[in-house]
């Protein structure tokens, strides 16, 4: 597979996500899931691929120190699709380990305990969920951060050992806000109060008009460092 990806990255670097979607949904049936963050553009990928192939697998994260504005628009979603939404959690045993060591906000203090939070939250719940898979769909895009400018349509993902897509990869946020609107798509209430960008509740906050729309993550951090290590990981 790894073998492939450059040619379909060719074959598919600028095409609508639609049809990048379309043609992964079909060649890589049974093996391809969506990791949504229930963000925008995750959503927005949601409502196309239940419109391909509604048996399409499609999971998220639970942390455990989620908004509860997430939680509610996990469960608009599934009603609107009438799709279950896979949920994996943290093993308790590391979580519980990791907050008697160094205590319930480590990842204030630095960013190696941030990204050791991130780490068992995220990355290892996600490895689970990616199992057996063979194309991982994402909905990060090239204007989010420093970081994701460089990433591909096509990609391997040499810590999962899979292919990674990005069908919104070319698409602005105002693109992703226009089809959100046009299609009724269920959003997070937080994306009205100032949140551009949601995840863990005591790693997220609002940000100001002049702000960069992920500013309000991990807002302690330089920007070189604002992955969770889902994506782009050193």
């Amino acid at each position: 597979m790894k073998s492939e990806v450059e040619e379909l990255n060719l074959r598919f670097g600028k095409e609508a996500p639609e049809n990048v979607l379309q043609y992964f949904l079909k060649e890589y049936k049974g093996k391809i899931v969506l990791g949504s963050s229930l963000g925008p553009e995750d959503q927005v990928i949601t409502h196309m691929m239940i419109n391909i192939d509604k048996e399409a697998r499609i999971f998220t994260l639970d942390t455990g120190r989620l908004f509860p504005e997430t939680y509610e628009l996990l469960d608009k979603t599934e009603k609107r699709y009438g799709k279950k939404i896979e949920v994996f959690f943290p093993d308790n045993h590391q979580v519980e380990e990791m907050v008697q060591k160094k205590g319930i906000n480590l990842f204030y203090e630095s960013v190696k305990n941030r990204k050791q939070c991130c780490n068992i939250r995220k990355v290892v719940p996600s490895k689970r969920a990616l199992s057996g898979m063979d194309v991982w769909i994402n909905g990060i895009r090239k204007d989010q951060t420093v970081s994701r400018f460089f990433n591909q349509m096509v990609e391997w993902d040499e810590h999962n050992a899979l292919i990674k897509l990005n069908p919104l990869l070319n698409w602005t946020e105002k693109d992703v806000w226009q089809y959100v609107k046009e299609n009724n798509i269920p959003y997070n209430a937080l994306h009205d109060k100032g949140f551009p960008s949601i995840g863990c509740q005591p790693c997220t906050r609002a940000v100001k008009p002049d702000e960069d729309v992920r500013a309000g993550r991990w807002w302690w951090e330089q920007p070189e460092h604002k992955e969770c290590g889902l994506h782009n990981q050193e």
